[in-house]
């Protein structure tokens, strides 16, 4: 590039666009100017980024004339109606929303995982879903192994349905076990009240006709995008607990010989962007506050499976807005950077 990085942000003031900025910020990005964008109700808003205060604009068809890169965290539908015009205006966007992500010619990143896939962009790169990211950090690790299945249950923070979500919660934990329906947790299908706070949801977005919800089977469809594996055997079930950030992750692998615990640990220990924490008898192993804050994948609980010598399970926890979203989405327009690949012809 001849020029420094102009970037923009559609969605800045909500719970993913303000980490874009902090992470923009924390990672000493290249910019030499950061537009935030939002809808007109957030317009007018100031927010900080290196000691300035940043007034947020409404975003409008050329809001993205003379941008580099567009971060968008706006929902898909935002993102749907925007995206095209960023990319005319020469943009290359990064979306954050289920939009693109299982388009053919989309790239779907992971940068641990699989930043060569950001060479084929037409415009627009697709950030994964964030259960799905730390998923595949720690897969992509063991993949000498040779992955054949893998079973996963998920324990999922509220901060993944947004604030109206974090907001419920805390209503719900104020009030205890004397919550009204005035508080409804905002569940995607629910016909009646179910409680979030001391409770457990089994379900993460709307059920398909398979019995699986869209976040089971996101889970399924975008770890085989990203590994290039289209038919590997992924197992899934999405849960909700009363957690506020950081998505857990308990996780079965099959693999296509014998495995010993020594030789993933040894994989994981090297593998960019993991953490291991990994001594259960010194209390040591992953939990969601202990990753508050970090663009690290953690994984502890390792052990050999009890009746199949070539299975091992492990415990996978990230935090869902830093690893999970806009920390991913940063890496990827690093990525961009330093490859000198933006400016392309889409």
């Amino acid at each position: 590039m001849n020029h420094p990085v102009r970037v923009a942000i559609l969605g800045a003031t909500g719970a993913v666009g303000r980490k874009m900025i902090e992470v923009l910020e924390q990672r000493n990005f290249p910019l030499s100017e950061l537009r935030l964008l939002a809808s007109p109700r957030s317009a007018g808003q100031t927010l900080s980024y290196a000691g300035e205060k940043l007034q947020v604009e409404a975003v409008q068809e050329d809001s993205f004339e003379g941008v580099d890169i567009a971060l968008f965290s706006a929902g898909a539908n935002t993102s749907k109606q925007y995206a095209p015009l960023a990319v005319r205006s020469h943009a290359v966007v990064v979306d954050n929303s289920s939009a693109y992500r299982m388009q053919e010619d989309v790239p779907l990143v992971v940068p641990e995982v699989n930043p060569h896939a950001l060479s084929r962009y037409k415009g627009i790169i697709a950030n994964p879903n964030c259960s799905t990211i730390q998923l595949v950090v720690v897969l992509h690790a063991l993949r000498s192994l040779g992955l054949e299945e893998v079973v996963i249950s998920t324990y999922q923070a509220v901060s993944g349905m947004g604030q109206t979500a974090i907001d419920a919660l805390h209503r719900e934990l104020e009030s205890g076990f004397a919550a009204k329906e005035s508080t409804l947790f905002p569940m995607a299908s629910a016909p009646f009240y179910v409680p979030m706070a001391f409770n457990v949801l089994p379900q993460c977005d709307v059920f398909l006709e398979n019995g699986y919800t869209k976040e089971e089977m996101k889970l399924v469809q975008e770890s085989r995008k990203i590994l290039e594996q289209p038919t590997l055997r992924v197992a899934p079930t999405a849960v909700r607990v009363p957690v506020v950030y950081g998505h857990s992750e308990s996780v079965r692998v099959t693999f296509a010989r014998p495995v010993s615990v020594e030789e993933v640990r040894v994989l994981l220990a090297q593998a960019e962007g993991v953490s291991l924490a990994d001594r259960p008898e010194e209390g040591i192993w992953p939990h969601p506050r202990m990753v508050e804050g970090s663009g690290q994948t953690f994984v502890g609980r390792i052990r050999s499976d009890l009746f199949d010598e070539r299975s091992v399970q492990f415990f996978i926890v990230a935090d869902n807005l830093l690893k999970g979203a806009a920390y991913n989405a940063v890496q990827i327009a690093e990525e961009l950077v330093k490859n000198d690949w933006l400016g392309k012809e889409h």
